[in-house]
């Protein structure tokens, strides 16, 4: 093999080992769901080519009230699922939408748009 085809090889090698660590091996901290004075742990989240924050942190046995606002007209975005609490709610384009439910159980949990393309996480402690 050539110098310079080892080189384009190896270029091409770590090239793919960047990728695969930021978009599968990073993990994310996760934004903390504040407490409010109803007793919900709340978090509000945009929807606009993903969800922001994508990774919400909640403590396991109290209610959790996740607002929405959806601020694009992509159809793809017009609902969220979260298949493990068997919630699903419509995103209409400009409003905030809550969605609420109890976490009874520890663990992570995902929730995604009705095509799963825009993808996040709910992590359970």
């Amino acid at each position: 093999m050539t110098p310079d085809k080892l080189l384009v090889t190896l270029g091409g090698l770590a090239a793919i080992a960047l990728i695969v660590w930021f978009f599968w091996l990073v993990k994310k901290p996760g934004v903390k769901a504040a407490l409010t004075g109803g007793g919900y742990q709340e978090a509000m989240i945009l929807v606009k080519g993903g969800y922001t924050p994508d990774v919400i942190v909640v403590e396991k046995g109290k209610p959790v009230r996740l607002n929405f606002v959806r601020a694009e007209s992509a159809s793809c975005s017009e609902l969220v699922l979260f298949p493990d609490f068997n919630k699903s709610a419509k995103l209409p384009e400009g409003e905030t939408v809550a969605v609420e439910f109890m976490p009874d159980k520890a663990g992570e949990f995902e929730f995604q748009c009705q095509m799963g393309m825009l993808r996040g996480k709910l992590i359970v402690e």
